[in-house]
């Protein structure tokens, strides 16, 4: 009898193990073209685009002050970013729209894998993001009138949104089943935004926002911000992976892994809450009331011709431009107002913090002019009436305080050696007019103009330069006089004298 001996078959195994990663990104660079490919955000895109060229080419952008700029990069990131947040919502809840759930209990792919997935989507738009900001940044620092420092913690805020909104997105896609609950939860989160608590960057709480955009001054030297950007970055970045790691575990991956990076994350996350919980000062501190009150400390000086130029470190390079219109206003002066030394100061104020709207304070000191941090478009006619108030009247004060026919020589001085002095003349005065009454703004406090020192200003403008020139000069005593009537400038200049009258600012 004959033993048979039988060998078990074995079960045949695969060759290759699953690639259940390689999966993963495959349906990430799919959902991610798919995201890509929408239209809202598609549209978006490319108007974000053209507003950031469209920035870039305006004149009054020529002087950027870097430290703003890299907070202006922060705002127009988040329309994208609700954006990415619906369609990934839209996206993780796709199967179950159309019923298809239950095939994917066959897949390789687990859920919680599905969405680390549809995370992953998100990261090609913010890193669009990351490069339009970059590209806007790039622009602004090239400009040769470009100053300042801009802060990487501040240019990280846009991107870092956007894949916030991005991972919420898919949070939301686990949590709630209803395609309409993220549309409901963005209109709440708008809401929040704008009525219930608005950043203001002075308190722990504004600073839980993803933007925190400060504005209404001058801009700051950058020593002067004060804002906990860096701690701001760091707080975003693990809220990223805490609301990921979330996403993960409502999907099904609750491994010991997912649990401690899930800890970790918070504990980073509240590391940055901590770090940025002192917010933005609101008023003063040590620094900003030096800059404010003694900015001699703190400036450097530099010679330009006959004047001095005192400017804040980030600023000297500037004085060039300041230097220029001094000697524009100068070349039309007459008597010694036109060899007069001259010392320009930059200040600012910023004892009320950043998004305080205060005005400087004119200077009593003879021969002083104050100028601003900021530079290019009104500013610069703005500057030029500061000079040529002090060279009519002496100093700020009095220059400030004009309401007589000396306004008129003020202003033709002002704005005679303009390229365009009409369009100037409207620029500098409170509601674009060239006619009428109106206030003119300086870097200082503003003045009144009467409506017939407008005229007489405006027909001086569209007259030949030299012509008024020579006259200005040879009659220079009188025209600066506070004893010369309006009637009698209008004669001197040569200007029609059939609506001139003794009228001035004064008595309007």
């Amino acid at each position: 009898m004959s033993t048979v001996m039988e060998t078990p078959a074995r079960t045949a195994a695969p060759t290759h193990p699953p690639r259940s990663w390689a999966a993963v990104f495959a349906l990430a660079r799919f959902e991610a073209r798919e995201l890509r490919m929408n239209i809202a955000v598609l549209a978006l895109a490319v108007l974000y685009v053209a507003w950031i060229v469209w920035r870039a080419t305006q004149r009054e952008n020529d002087f950027p002050v870097l430290q703003n700029i890299d907070r202006g990069t922060q705002m127009m990131p988040v329309l994208i970013g609700l954006a990415v947040m619906l369609n990934v919502n839209r996206a993780i809840l796709r199967s179950r729209r159309r019923d298809t759930d239950r095939h994917f209990d066959v897949l390789v792919v687990e859920p919680w894998r599905r969405t680390i997935a549809h995370v992953l989507s998100a990261v090609p738009a913010a890193l669009f993001i990351a490069v339009c900001v970059t590209a806007q940044f790039t622009w602004a620092a090239l400009k040769p009138g470009a100053v300042g420092h801009g802060s990487p913690a501040e240019l990280a805020v846009g991107p870092l949104t956007v894949l916030l909104f991005g991972v919420l997105g898919a949070l939301f896609g686990r949590l709630f089943l209803s395609i309409f609950a993220a549309p409901i939860l963005l209109v709440l989160l708008i809401f929040a935004e704008i009525f219930v608590a608005p950043p203001s960057g002075s308190d722990w709480a504004s600073w839980l926002y993803p933007v925190v955009s400060e504005g209404g001054s001058d801009p700051f030297p950058s020593d002067l911000l004060e804002r906990p950007a860096a701690w701001h970055a760091l707080y975003l970045i693990g809220l990223v992976l805490f609301v990921t790691l979330l996403a993960v575990l409502f999907s099904g991956g609750r491994s010991t892994a997912v649990k401690v990076a899930l800890a970790g994350s918070l504990a980073l996350t509240l590391v940055g809450v901590a770090g940025q919980s002192g917010g933005t000062p609101p008023g003063s501190t040590p620094a900003r009331e030096r800059a404010s009150v003694t900015p001699e400390k703190v400036r450097k000086c530099v010679e330009h011709g006959k004047s001095s130029y005192c400017a804040f470190p980030e600023w000297t390079d500037r004085t060039a431009d300041w230097a220029a219109v001094v000697d524009r206003v100068q070349n039309l002066a007459g008597g010694r107002a036109g060899a007069e030394r001259l010392t320009v100061n930059q200040r600012v104020e910023a004892r009320y913090g950043l998004t305080a709207d205060t005005v400087i304070s004119p200077s009593t000191a003879p021969g002083h002019v104050s100028v601003g941090t900021e530079w290019g478009g009104n500013r610069v006619p703005e500057f030029a009436v500061a000079v040529a108030s002090v060279l009519v009247a002496g100093d700020e004060k009095a220059g400030t305080e004009l309401c007589d026919a000396r306004l008129v020589t003020v202003m033709w001085l002002a704005l005679g050696g303009d390229s365009d002095p009409m369009s100037s003349l409207s620029n500098v005065r409170v509601g674009d007019s060239v006619s009428g009454p109106a206030l003119v703004l300086s870097p200082t406090e503003p003045f009144s103009m009467s409506a017939e020192q407008t005229r007489i200003v405006a027909e001086l403008l569209k007259k030949p330069r030299y012509d008024v020139a020579g006259k200005v000069k040879a009659k220079w005593t009188e025209l600066t006089s506070p004893r010369t009537s309006l009637a009698r400038v209008a004669e001197l200049l040569n200007v029609s004298a059939e609506a001139a009258s003794d009228g001035d600012a004064c008595e309007e």
